[in-house]
C-alpha cells in the first residue's frame, strides 16, 4: 500500500495567494509537513484530524535535518497516506525540492508538485514594480545568499554585476554585505537602487528602499530574524 506526496507551494504568507489546486490538496490530505514559513493561515485549510508535522529550518534555529524530513515523508506515504509537504513560496526555488524528490523516487513513491507564488514576483508586487523590462532589464536572475555553510555561495559575478538585469537575492542578510562588495568590485556601482523586503505576504511586511551600499551598511550594523529578500538593479530606481 503506496500513497501519494503532494509538494505545495503555499505562496509568501498571504493565505489569498494559495491556489485553488494548492487548497484542494490541503483539503484532502491525511498528513501535512509544513515549513516554518508555512506554518500560518495556510494550515487552516487542512481537514480535521490531519496530522500536522512541523519539518521547517531557519539560521541560526534548532530544526529537522533533511535526511529526517524525507524519512519521514517516505514513512507516511508508505502506509498509504495522502501526504502534502507544504512548503514556503514556489517549492522549486531554494526549498531542497530535489532532495525530498530524490528519496521518494528512491522508495518508489508516486509525487506532483504544485507550484506556489513566489516571495521574489510577491515582493515586486508589493513595491509596486516589475520583474523585467522590454528594452534594458530583459534578464531576471534569482540566487541565494548562503551556501550550505551559511557562506556566500562562488557567484559568478560578472552576471550579478550587470546592471541591466533585475537580481533577486533570497536569505541575503548575513552575506549580502561580503557580496556587495564583491559586486562593486566586479564593476557594479556603488549607488545601484536596491531594496529589501522582510516578511513579504504578511500583515508586518516592510519594503525598505536604497542602494546596495547604503542596505549594506544597514545589514552590518543589525540583522533581524525576519526572512527577507533584496532586489537590485536598474528596476529599483523605480521602486
Amino acid at each position: 500500500m503506496t500513497g501519494f506526496v503532494s509538494f505545495v507551494g503555499s505562496g509568501p504568507g498571504d493565505p489569498e495567494l494559495l491556489t485553488l489546486k494548492a487548497v484542494s490538496r490541503l483539503k484532502a490530505a491525511d498528513a501535512v509537513l509544513f515549513d516554518d514559513l508555512s506554518s500560518g493561515a495556510a494550515l487552516g485549510h487542512a481537514r480535521p484530524g490531519a496530522d500536522l508535522v512541523a519539518v521547517g529550518k531557519r539560521a541560526g534555529r534548532p530544526s529537522p535535518n533533511q535526511a529526517h524530513v524525507s524519512r519521514l515523508l517516505v514513512d507516511y506515504a508508505a502506509t498509504g497516506a495522502r501526504v502534502v509537504r507544504l512548503k514556503s513560496g514556489d517549492p522549486g526555488l531554494f526549498g531542497r525540492l530535489e532532495e525530498e524528490i530524490a528519496a521518494l523516487r528512491s522508495a518508489g513513491i508516486a509525487f506532483e508538485i504544485v507550484p506556489g507564488v513566489s516571495s521574489a514576483c510577491a515582493a515586486a508586487a508589493a513595491a509596486g514594480i516589475p520583474l523585467s523590462r522590454r528594452l534594458n532589464a530583459r534578464r531576471v536572475q534569482f540566487v541565494t545568499g548562503h551556501d550550505v555553510t551559511g557562506d556566500l555561495p562562488d557567484h559568478s559575478m560578472a552576471a550579478l554585476a550587470d546592471p541591466a538585469a533585475a537580481t533577486v537575492v533570497f536569505m541575503p542578510k548575513r552575506t549580502f554585505p561580503a557580496l556587495v562588495r564583491a559586486l562593486i568590485a566586479a564593476g557594479l556601482a556603488v549607488d545601484t537602487p536596491a531594496l529589501i523586503a522582510e516578511n513579504v505576504g504578511y500583515p508586518d511586511q516592510s519594503i525598505v528602499r536604497g542602494t546596495i551600499a547604503a542596505i549594506a551598511a544597514d545589514l552590518e550594523r543589525d540583522v533581524s530574524d525576519r526572512p527577507a529578500l533584496i532586489l537590485y538593479g536598474a528596476l529599483m530606481d523605480e521602486a
